[in-house]
């Protein structure tokens, strides 16, 4: 008996990740230097090693509440408060999620139907799209690449009149994947003053909080409409914690109370041991992230430098660790294409800007959470292709 049509129909509209195809197309040749994963190098810290390790011999391998453990729920709000202004009750404005992908899936599936609209600043990260759509909903983007991918209040406002009381939902990203833009206070409070006029939820995907370059420190929107945002955050970017499947959700305990309805039907509750491990994160561990920033801004600059004198255009990013680069190649040419042709001559990989949707296209995202020796060489091999390509 054939099932295959069978299936949810929207699964029809959706594809495994651009991002991992094209890793998973290259992995095979040989020697290739891969700078395609938003994969921290580092590894984890000691200390959150060792108090994982310290629950797994206390047999603290049962159950959690669906909301994670108090105590770590405790620590997550003292440290958005200290770090982001931000006031969440452990009580009952913060759950504990298998990663901060899980925490997006629960939200969307708690807040959207079919038929909503979700406004969503491109290009973006292509892990939003297949949640929206597998609910029935729908993204619309806002095209940022004339304003070297920063969103305005003007540009918010024309998408939200255009779009009407069909939009259910604003999605944003800062600091961003793949362009690494971020947005200072008085940006961050020009959105909410447009946002507050209407009846839209705001999720805002602030995973790469840690991660920011400038010399003021990351602000949250929920600090000027806490009632309508719901922030998802998690450790995988800051403590270098990807595998241990950590993230996080704040909310207004009412918009909370829906959403744990979600999420204890997709997880039940997340990994004790993970929880554990992110405790001492988020307490001993607050800063962990500073030397890694220091390693980041390093590369950064390495790669703008190296990658300018090629000729392709850069918008310097101020947080994440990525690099959004235009492609200095004739009419015609596809980012797709382009980079598995670098990839089978001289054996480096990025990922293609049209995984990250049709505004992408044209550009190319260095990941640079690789350790110098690797990013030298990869830029190496890229001025090699180049020189042989033309531009």
């Amino acid at each position: 008996m054939d099932m295959s049509n069978r299936f949810n129909k929207n699964l029809n509209k959706i594809e495994v990740s651009m991002i991992r195809q094209f890793d998973q197309s290259i992995s095979g040749i040989p020697n290739i230097l891969k700078l395609t994963l938003g994969e921290p190098d580092f590894n984890t810290p000691d200390h959150v090693k060792s108090a994982a390790k310290t629950a797994i011999d206390a047999n603290q391998s049962h159950y959690t509440g669906m909301a994670g453990l108090l105590e770590l729920r405790e620590a997550a709000s003292a440290f958005v408060k200290e770090k982001y202004q931000l006031d969440y009750k452990a009580e009952d404005e913060i759950l504990v999620t298998v990663g901060a992908t899980e925490a997006l899936s629960a939200t969307l599936t708690a807040i959207l139907e079919p038929g909503d609209i979700v406004l969503l600043p491109a290009p973006a990260y292509p892990g939003y799209e297949p949640i929206v759509t597998l609910v029935g909903a729908k993204i619309v983007e806002i095209d940022t690449t004339t304003n070297d991918f920063v969103l305005t209040p003007d540009m918010l406002e024309k998408a939200l009149e255009e779009y009407g009381d069909k939009v259910k939902a604003v999605l944003l990203n800062y600091p961003a994947n793949p362009t690494g833009v971020t947005y200072t206070r008085d940006e961050i409070e020009a959105f909410a003053t447009v946002l507050e006029n209407y009846p839209v939820f705001v999720v805002s995907d602030e995973v790469y909080s840690e991660l920011n370059y400038t010399n003021e420190p990351h602000v949250s929107i929920a600090e000027f409409i806490p009632d309508q945002t719901i922030v998802i955050n998690g450790l995988s970017k800051s403590h270098a914690m990807t595998g241990w499947r950590l993230g996080l959700i704040f909310a207004r305990e009412t918009l909370a109370a829906q959403i744990i309805k979600s999420h204890q039907y997709l997880v039940t509750a997340a990994t004790t041991a993970s929880q554990f491990a992110a405790i001492a994160a988020l307490t001993k561990g607050k800063n962990d992230a500073e030397p890694m920033k220091v390693e980041y801004i390093k590369r950064r600059d390495y790669i703008i430098e190296k990658m300018t004198s090629m000729n392709f255009k850069i918008i310097r990013p101020n947080g994440a660790f990525y690099i959004f680069a235009k492609i200095p190649v004739t009419e015609g040419r596809d980012s797709f294409a382009f980079l598995q042709k670098l990839a089978n001559e001289q054996a480096v990989a990025f990922i293609p800007g049209v995984a990250f949707g049709k505004y992408g296209e044209g550009y190319l995202r260095i990941s640079y959470a690789a350790s110098m020796e690797v990013i030298k060489e990869a830029m190496r091999r890229l001025e090699v292709f180049m020189e042989q390509y033309g531009n």
